[in-house]
């Protein structure tokens, strides 16, 4: 083979290799990690999903948090009503969930796959969900809710 040709299936091989380490869903992160990538659409600056994010990154999850200027309209894209939001939207697999989910409700329905929901919600944000603990207060009682295809929920779990 001469220098050219060695010189193009190059281009072509390092071409190929990083349009698939960066297509739309693969990252280099998402591809050399085992662990479960979650994109988590929130307002700039806010902290306490930074927090829940943490807060996932403890398990099997790994998050790339996305700050969005018009997040209610991502929540509204993927079954999110005003009654059912939170602070950010996470998109998990072919789940949404919202809000301040615990990780271990997360890695149940991941691990469960139900076919008729789209996903999980904390609506508002409860005092000691993950991300919303807060020293020196007593954390609130609250439900997870399961999101279902045709737009009913039902608890999931309670906290």
């Amino acid at each position: 083979m001469n220098n050219a040709k060695i010189l193009v299936v190059g281009l072509l091989v390092t071409v190929g290799v990083a349009a698939f380490l960066f297509w739309p869903g693969n990252s280099p992160q998402s591809i050399l990690s085992d662990k479960t990538e979650v994109v988590m659409y929130k307002n700039e600056g806010c902290q306490c999903c930074t927090k829940w994010g943490d807060h996932m990154e403890e398990g099997e999850f790994s998050v790339e948090e996305v700050p969005t200027p018009v997040l209610m309209q991502v929540k509204q894209q993927n079954g999110i009503t005003r009654e059912l939001a939170s602070c950010h939207t996470a998109m998990i697999g072919d789940y949404v969930v919202e809000g301040h989910v615990p990780r271990e409700d997360v890695e149940r329905l991941l691990q469960e796959k139900p076919e008729d929901v789209i996903g999980l919600a904390v609506p508002g944000m409860p005092t000691g969900s993950p991300g919303m603990e807060m020293p020196g207060r007593p954390a609130d009682n609250y439900d997870v809710l399961l999101l279902k295809k045709d737009g009913t929920t039902s608890v999931y779990s309670s906290h």
